[in-house]
């Protein structure tokens, strides 16, 4: 989800439901302890709870920037195994650890030792050729060795060379068979699904399976399917807020964003999908691209 689930992004859907884990943009090792770890790091207290996934493989840096999750109040700190991109590859981390599960508990050991916060990790069924069900519990086998509880898995393997990642998340086959599998087979793990699901129906037929869902590109494409998730799955007994409820909400926090120099547009990328499928979704999203001034909706149409 990188360039999504920033800090903005966030806000809005908490908004939207008050109860499913948040988890920010995949953060390297590098920008947190070489550049500026506020501005990576920053969120709203209403954010929680919130994850801070980090990208990395020195597993001296991934501890020290889990203690900085822990310090700056994140609730989880999670270790991306799943990105394929080729920029990833290059810093070496993301999916093309899964060839190195002794590096990837090494990692989570010294991540667990620097901190009280759970420690998970979001990683792929296979790369390449590297794509038995024998290998991948070899991996978890050395993951949860290292001490880690959570696993997220994204049900497809990663091509590392001759699929962009926007492929890579379309193009593998979807293993939900091997998912469950790993359930039955590492019953002491928890164990979250990723991957095609793109609405709460589906998130229920998951759940007789697995213990929880992962819902990535779905839910920033059209935020609004959440709305029912904190009744539907947490016991909340307030209805949902309406589109109209949550972009009101939205107007107040952009306001006081803007008050301290937030740009507006970094806002208001978000707000693209709130009414998708909605009468008067397109000219919301084309207001949304053309103007720059506050706006609110008024039965589905974009106005000043």
């Amino acid at each position: 989800m990188m360039d999504r689930t920033d800090r903005h992004c966030r806000y809005l859907l908490r908004l939207i439901s008050r109860h499913v884990l948040l988890y920010t943009e995949m953060v390297a090792t590098g920008a947190l302890l070489h550049g500026d770890p506020a501005r990576a790091l920053v969120h709203d207290p209403a954010e929680h709870p919130l994850a801070l996934q980090l990208g990395g493989s020195a597993p001296e840096a991934l501890a020290l920037c889990a203690r900085l999750a822990e310090d700056w109040g994140f609730d989880e700190v999670n270790l991306n195994l799943g990105c394929p991109s080729e920029r990833v590859q290059e810093h070496r981390f993301g999916a093309c650890l899964m060839a190195e599960p002794e590096r990837v508990a090494a990692c989570i050991a010294a991540m667990r030792a620097a901190t009280s916060l759970p420690v998970t990790v979001k990683t792929r069924l296979g790369i390449d050729d590297r794509d038995s069900y024998d290998e991948l519990c070899r991996f978890i086998r050395a993951v949860s060795a290292a001490g880690c509880r959570t696993v997220i898995l994204h049900a497809r393997k990663a091509w590392l060379q001759g699929l962009s990642p926007k492929e890579n998340r379309e193009v593998p086959p979807l293993r939900y068979d091997w998912v469950y599998a790993l359930k039955r087979d590492f019953p002491m793990i928890e164990v979250i699904i990723n991957g095609g699901l793109t609405g709460l129906d589906a998130v229920e037929a998951q759940l007789a399976h697995v213990d929880g869902v992962m819902i990535g590109r779905e839910a920033y494409r059209n935020p609004y399917l959440l709305a029912e998730a904190d009744r539907r799955f947490f016991g909340a007994l307030l209805p949902a807020p309406t589109r109209a409820e949550v972009l009101a909400r939205y107007e107040d926090y952009m306001r006081r964003e803007q008050a301290v120099g937030t740009p507006f547009h970094h806002m208001t990328r978000h707000l693209a999908g709130l009414f998708l499928g909605q009468p008067g979704a397109r000219q919301w999203r084309r207001g949304l691209a053309t103007r720059a001034a506050p706006a609110r909706a008024h039965r589905g149409l974009f106005v000043a």
